[in-house]
């Protein structure tokens, strides 16, 4: 069985945010509630500072702290990899998002993010945050994978689209959009991606796509003192830096 990784290349990242789109028409999400976050920060000092930005989906932790401190066991992690939430378990404690080092987990009834309310907007006739106009169909949606529209009073993440990925063909090494009949098993936001900047595929199979990047470009993991050990890596070449304070290998270098 594969373990899903992802693969993002910061020298080809155009901080563009079509991943974060993808995302939000591809799961349903509300309006500023992005899974795929792009985060912006300055580097350098006035006048040769630059803008620069960090791609931050959830890391699927090979030992996510999330997990550790579920007390109803709603977050898990899969055979495969991917650290999920189960909707019909979660309680809304929100234990998970404190434990978190890298805050990619969300709380919709925390704080209102849009003006006007959408959820005011699309009401939910039934138990849940609200009713998307472009809702994710009903035989993809899965609660116990904390996939589809999101009941009130729980926590979501992203998934990696495990909708998709957990349907690709038994032993494939690479989830690559290029190729026509991988294409639908992709994540969302790995085949909007237009500079290919996002790879994903098996981390234990020697031969996939992102086990040779992350061996011959210095694949970094974020935050990797905390022992989480992400399953996202990133290449950081000379065009492009991961934020000192998050990176390992820069701070050592420092």
């Amino acid at each position: 069985m594969a373990r899903w990784g992802m693969v993002i290349d910061l020298e080809k990242c155009t901080g563009c945010q079509a991943c974060t789109t993808a995302c939000q028409m591809e799961n349903s999400r509300l309006p500023g509630e992005n899974w795929q976050d792009v985060l912006f920060y300055n580097e350098g000092e006035y006048p040769s500072g630059k803008l620069t930005w960090l791609p931050r989906p959830c890391m699927h932790c090979e030992n996510p702290s999330c997990v550790a401190v579920c007390p109803t066991g709603a977050s898990y992690k899969t055979a495969d990899g991917v650290v999920l939430i189960n909707w019909d378990q979660c309680i809304g404690c929100k234990y998970c998002m404190i434990a978190c080092p890298y805050g990619v987990r969300f709380y919709a009834e925390e704080r209102q993010k849009t003006q006007p309310d959408i959820r005011k907007v699309w009401p939910s006739k039934e138990d849940k945050i609200w009713d998307p106009p472009y809702a994710m169909p009903a035989y993809k949606q899965n609660p116990k994978w904390g996939v589809g529209i999101q009941p009130k009073n729980v926590v979501s993440k992203c998934t990696f689209c495990y909708h998709r990925i957990s349907q690709a063909p038994a032993g494939t090494t690479d989830l690559d959009p290029s190729n026509p009949e991988l294409r639908e098993f992709t994540p969302a936001c790995v085949v909007t991606c237009a500079p290919t900047a996002r790879y994903f595929g098996d981390l234990d199979n020697p031969s996939s796509t992102v086990r040779r990047l992350i061996a011959e470009k210095r694949g970094t993991r974020l935050n990797d003192q905390t022992g989480n050990r992400p399953q996202v890596y990133y290449l950081a070449g000379e065009a492009s830096s991961i934020p000192e304070t998050r990176s390992v290998r820069l701070n050592n270098k420092a």
